[in-house]
């Protein structure tokens, strides 16, 4: 999912052209070429669609089916203004005349239900043939805007459960009965196309989206790279480091893999190169940094607004909980970058290549808008919207001070643009991903699910665990993480629930393991996006992703089994108690996989740091103590091998 975009455009010494990493990774970035008066038409019709969703966001009171019918008519009318039906090379001004019928045809679907909202919903099951087909015209309508801004890999998950419905999943014994009650079912009602990710996403995600646009306009990613450079780049392996923190900063504000990985590791990488480290390693340290930006609060992805509904608990909540998880998840790769860059004896940048600190602390203004969203979100004085509302404004007050990115009333007018654009392909996800769980529900596949998988289970929490991480990564291959997480919301998130594990950590779980299908091989488009810059061989940069960002697949197993580490019924000793024993059982794990703490590590000491740092991570006093056992133990051999000159540093 591609929340907020902070691409770089490239510059004349790069050997990568950064559009084309993009245009091949990110399908967001496969956009229609308007020049002259079509430019300037779709870029005021794009500016409207962000001034009515803010408007209806923050001021009107409508219907809710004539509120979500509209904004999925608007999102209709401009996918096929953007996007065009393939990727490639696109002329300029070109809009086929089988757009411009599809166009139409799905928007004036969803206007139907829009001007007949209070008609349909009482006049209940009794469809007419001619309401079927219109809602089939916007259910394919809807599907080919996902194909062209998310991908196919989402409409395959789709397809396969619709046609389970239509097959096996429904107790009409026509086929015309089971069609027709799918329609209605996934069209005309809140459990499929309108459900809770159309409704959350277009209260809460689109205001965030046209946020991130404005910010993105006062500079601040910049800013976030320079203040990197100069707190960590010229430690040890300085570049990689910068990766993380930047990458860290920048999460605060984005929810995008590949959108983070090109444009931090656009710096970032060949830097790295230029240290020391390999191709591989410098893509997969960038991608896996960036990949955190979906679980880096405040902001994290579009998922954590979803989530905040599906548990009913407030996103300021939400936020709070994410921090814990997320700085360990950071920790993890720092420490792996660390220790390679020793391993390696890499230097850090010189202090002629470091910026100055004092010109970057004139700029600490342009964190106004972000520090004043925290405040306002976190103590609640105003709803999520208007929380993100004022703080659009004071994007554009703070960019004031800045004359470089100044935001003038073109730049608002291509702010606003750029908020529609990007809210496109969130909603598209989320209406594919309301098919699915619509489909799911209407068939009972979910309890099946459930069932079969607590059977499987027996009762252990970790198989359960176990089996429900292979399912989102899976899932996850290629599907946007809020389409992921709809689906695993109402399949596996249940299963954990039952079997003893509180909802906030459930969901907190599936979460992750959305998330990380963005890094584990084959389909790891972030690894993937970081390896064509860095000119890397994309498996081993994969590969090497899924070792650096360890942390995101053994975090969610220690907030599962010890919610603790979500602020769920605890105190501050044990949450630090918990802190303290995750991250040296994370460091403990870094260290085998890197094979490197004081100096090179053979393969028993390998396996005593693994051993000893999953001991930490499983909560319990036994486990605890019998893990700083073995990790201190290891500690010591590998100082008193490194004197005695067993080993090299």
């Amino acid at each position: 999912m591609a929340f907020f975009n902070f691409k770089k455009k490239p510059k004349a010494a790069e050997p990568m052209d950064l559009d084309a990493v993009m245009k091949k990774y990110d399908r967001e970035s496969n956009v229609r070429i308007w020049e002259g008066a079509p430019k300037i038409v779709v870029t005021l019709v794009l500016a409207s669609f962000s001034l009515f969703c803010l408007y209806v966001t923050l001021f009107a009171s409508w219907l809710e089916e004539l509120r979500l019918t509209t904004f999925m008519a608007f999102i209709v009318l401009l996918g096929y203004l953007v996007f065009p039906a393939k990727k490639g090379e696109q002329k300029v001004n070109a809009f086929p005349w089988y757009d411009a019928l599809m166009m139409v045809l799905g928007t004036a679907a969803f206007l139907y239900f829009s001007f007949n909202a209070k008609t349909i919903i009482q006049q209940g099951s009794n469809f007419a043939a001619y309401q079927i087909v219109i809602g089939v015209i916007g259910i394919l309508s809807l599907c080919e805007v996902c194909r062209r801004s998310v991908g196919i890999p989402i409409l395959v998950v789709a397809g396969c459960f619709i046609l389970y419905a239509l097959i096996w999943g429904l107790a009409n014994p026509s086929f015309t009965g089971r069609l027709n009650y799918a329609v209605r079912h996934l069209f005309y009602s809140k459990e499929g196309i309108f459900s809770t990710p159309v409704n959350v996403c277009s209260k809460f995600i689109v205001v965030f989206i046209i946020f991130g646009a404005f910010l993105e306009r006062t500079g601040i990613a910049d800013f976030f790279i320079n203040i990197s450079n100069a707190v960590v780049g010229g430690f040890s392996g300085g570049p990689a480091k910068v990766a993380v923190v930047a990458s860290a900063f920048e999460g605060m504000v984005s929810g995008s893999s590949v959108a983070n990985t090109v444009g931090s590791g656009s710096v970032t990488i060949p830097l790295m190169k230029k240290t020391g480290y390999s191709p591989e390693f410098a893509a997969a340290a960038e991608a896996s940094a960036s990949t955190g930006g979906q679980i880096m609060p405040p902001i994290m992805g579009a998922a954590a607004f979803l989530m905040a509904d599906y548990v009913q608990i407030p996103y300021s909540e939400i936020a709070l909980k994410a921090i814990l998880p997320a700085v360990l998840y950071f920790a993890g790769i720092f420490v792996a970058v660390h220790l390679e860059a020793k391993k390696l004896g890499l230097r850090g940048l010189t202090k002629e290549e470091l910026p100055k600190i004092r010109p970057l602390l004139r700029q600490v203004y342009l964190l106004i808008p972000l520090l004043l969203l925290i405040y306002l979100v976190g103590t609640s004085q105003r709803s999520i919207q208007y929380a993100a509302a004022i703080a659009i404004v004071a994007a554009i007050v703070v960019s004031l001070f800045n004359k470089g990115n100044r935001i003038t009333p073109k730049r608002i007018l291509e702010a606003l643009a750029a908020g529609a654009q990007g809210t496109i392909t969130v909603a598209a996800a989320c209406g594919v991903a309301g098919i699915i769980a619509g489909t799911i529900t209407m068939t009972g596949l979910a309890n099946m699910i459930i069932n079969g998988i607590v059977a499987l289970a027996n009762g252990r929490v970790l198989i359960a665990l176990f089996l429900t991480m292979l399912c989102c990564i899976v899932l996850g291959m290629g599907v946007p993480t809020t389409a992921t997480y709809c689906i695993m919301a109402a399949t596996c998130a249940p299963i954990l629930i039952r079997m003893g594990v509180p909802a906030v950590a459930a969901h907190f779980f599936v979460f992750y393991f959305g998330i990380v299908a963005d890094l584990t091989p084959p389909v790891a488009l972030a690894s993937y996006a970081g390896a064509a810059i860095a000119q890397a061989n994309p498996m081993k940069a994969a590969l090497t992703s899924t070792k650096l960002a360890i942390g995101a697949f053994i975090v969610p197993y220690v907030f599962a089994l010890n919610p603790a580490m979500l602020l769920v019924d605890t105190n501050i000793p044990t949450v630090l108690l918990i802190s303290v024993t995750s991250f040296i059982g994370i460091f403990a794990v870094s260290a085998s996989l890197e094979g490197f703490l004081v100096g090179h590590m053979p393969w028993y000491e390998r396996i005593l740091s693994v051993v000893g740092g999953l001991m930490l991570i499983y909560p319990g006093l036994v486990t605890d103590t019998v893990g700083i056992a073995l990790v201190g133990a290891m500690f010591l051999l590998q100082i008193i091998q490194k004197k005695k000159g067993v080993i090299t540093a």
